[in-house]
Parts: C-alpha cells; structure tokens; sequence
C-alpha cells in the first residue's frame, strides 16, 4: 500500500538570513490569528510596527545559528524525515512547514495530486497550544476543503505525557546527564495567558500561577493548559531519568510583548540559579523537537551569556530529539496509533 502519507509538520524558517526573508517570514507567523489573537486591522498594525525593527535583528540572530545546509530547524526536520522513511510502510514520508517552505498547502495538493488518499498529519509539537497545533489543523483543513482535495485527513495529538515519547526524551538526553552538573532547567516555550484562558470552559477556577496549574483540573481542562502539559512532561522525564527533587526546574521562554506570559520566566530563573551557586547548569527544552532559533541562540548563545554574568560558569544546551533514531521509532509508533 502506497497510497497512506505520513506528513511530518514544524514551524518552520526564513529561506535565508537576508533582511528581505526574515521580514517576509515574520509576516507570515505574526499575522497568523492563532498566534496574535486581535482582530485584523489591529493586528495588521501591531505587527506592522514589529516589523519597522524585528527583521534586522532577527536576522542577525538567524545569521549566529545558521548551518551550511540551511536553517537547523528545515534539516534536522528533513533528517528525521530520512529515518521515517524506512519505519513508514504506507507511502511516502513528506515534510511541510505552517510558515515558510515548503508551505503545507501546497505539499498536500502535491500529495493528492500523486495518487495519495490519506495522510496522517503529524504537527511536531508535544504539547498543545492554538499558536502551533491547532493552526496547522486548521490550515490543513481549510486547504482540502478550498482545493477539494481527494484527502482523508488523521492527526497526531499532542503525545507530552506518552511513555513512548518520554522515554525516547529520557535517551536522547541520558548523555548529558551522565556528566556532573549542579541543575537541570528545563525550559519550555511561553505563551501568554491569555491563550489558555479563552479555552478553559466556562466559569473554570483554574490557577495558572499555581505551581502545578493541572493538579485538580479536569480533563477539558487539561486538554486545553499548555503549561499543565509543560509541567506533566518534566515531571515524567524526571521520573524517567531519578532526578531528585532540587536537581530540576521548569520555566517559560521567548517572551514577546506586554501581555502576561505564563510563569516562572527562563531569563529570571537563569539569574536566581546563578545567584544561589549553580555553576554547571544543563538547560533542555522539550517543547521543540528540532534545534531552532529558540534553543541555539535564545539559550545557547544569550542565554549562555547571561548565566555566565550572573555568576554561573558553564551552560550547557541539551540537544533536542533531532533526528535521533529511538525518537524515529517513537515517532512512528506514535504516528501508526494516529492513522
């Protein structure tokens, strides 16, 4: 059988680290509604004064982490693709990006348009949130309806709490582990509160300050906190791994505005671990799958920089899953439960 595709789906990145793309590229995410939830014309505004600065910084940033081949995140995601290949019996494995290239829409036409009838959607992100999951489902869904594709469409869920995920985590990261370090921090994306709040069902006392937000959630309410998923996939790494308690910490990263962001913040707690002695400090960042922008330079490059003016001595970055092969496997278990 040849006709079931396996689309493996990621952010996504500017062609090149020119001005001209990033700015392009930065148009495309900002005016994406799931990830700046105002109306157009004001969204069109505030984003239009983002744009008079971000590019040129942005690119500079692109420019530090930037590889022969092109963007980390576009070649780790293509070189797990290559591994997919031999662990996806049904057709053929293809990549898309929800920003950039290769652009979603127009692989599913190419997958239609080569004979295949289903695709298991498979959005890269281990835990929920509108600005990535479900902007991707929503454009999938728009382009089959609008193009009047001949697809069956199945989705991957978010997997941040499936032991097939975690304990391919847990080995992708027991190398560094096995080093002597003082903390473990295990940074995950921000998001601002308010994206979680408008989910919740109506009347929801839930405590996003609270140290575990999820603990007396609900299940509704659990489906829809990306910081309770954040938390409960630390948790089930630590327990993984035997971390001791006082050996780890979570917080937030990527801050972006004036909005309240979920708590605690990565920047403040690079400074308090460094403050109360930590010296050799091992940051991971399980909600990306992909080295990116996000991992080698927020963290790897400024935020290396500010530990170590804080008073730390060594950060040091944890590879994501990338292309490592149990993360392959787990992968396509996963994606087999999904179609």
């Amino acid at each position: 059988m040849t006709d079931h595709a396996l689309l493996l789906v990621n952010l996504g990145s500017p062609a090149s680290t020119e001005v001209g793309d990033v700015r392009r590229y930065l148009n495309q995410f900002l005016m994406d509604p799931y990830v700046i939830d105002l109306p157009w014309p004001l969204r069109r505004l505030l984003v239009s004064l983002i744009l008079a600065r971000r590019p040129a910084q942005s690119a500079h940033a692109y420019a530090s982490i930037w590889w022969e081949e092109g963007s980390p995140l576009v070649v780790l995601t293509r070189r797990l693709q290559a591994q997919m290949h031999s662990l996806w019996p049904h057709g053929p494995v293809e990549v898309a990006m929800r920003y950039g290239e290769p652009a979603l829409p127009s692989v599913l036409a190419r997958l239609a348009a080569q004979g295949v009838r289903r695709v298991t959607l498979a959005p890269l992100y281990p835990q929920f949130a509108d600005s990535t999951v479900t902007t991707v489902l929503e454009l999938a869904k728009h382009t089959v309806a609008e193009q009047q594709l001949p697809l069956s469409v199945s989705t991957l869920r978010p997997f941040y709490d499936d032991p097939t995920y975690i304990q391919a985590l847990a080995a992708s990261a027991a190398p560094w582990l096995e080093h002597d370090y003082d903390h473990l921090l295990l940074s995950f994306h921000g998001l601002p509160e308010s994206h979680i709040r408008k989910l919740l069902p109506k009347g929801s006392r839930h405590d996003l300050r609270a140290a575990d937000c999820c603990a007396q959630a609900s299940a509704e309410e659990r489906a829809v906190c990306y910081r309770g998923q954040c938390l409960a996939t630390a948790r089930a790494f630590a327990q993984a791994m035997g971390l001791p308690e006082g050996k780890w910490s979570v917080a937030f990263q990527s801050r972006l505005g004036k909005n309240k962001w979920i708590e605690p913040y990565t920047d403040a707690a690079l400074d308090a671990l460094a403050a109360r002695g930590v010296k050799r400090l091992l940051v991971m960042c399980p909600a990306f799958v992909a080295d990116c922008i996000e991992t080698l330079e927020e963290i790897g490059i400024r935020g290396n920089e500010q530990f170590r003016e804080a008073g730390g001595e060594e950060l040091v970055l944890v590879p994501c899953l990338n292309d490592n092969p149990q993360w392959a496997q787990a992968l396509a278990a996963l994606c087999e439960r999904a179609g």
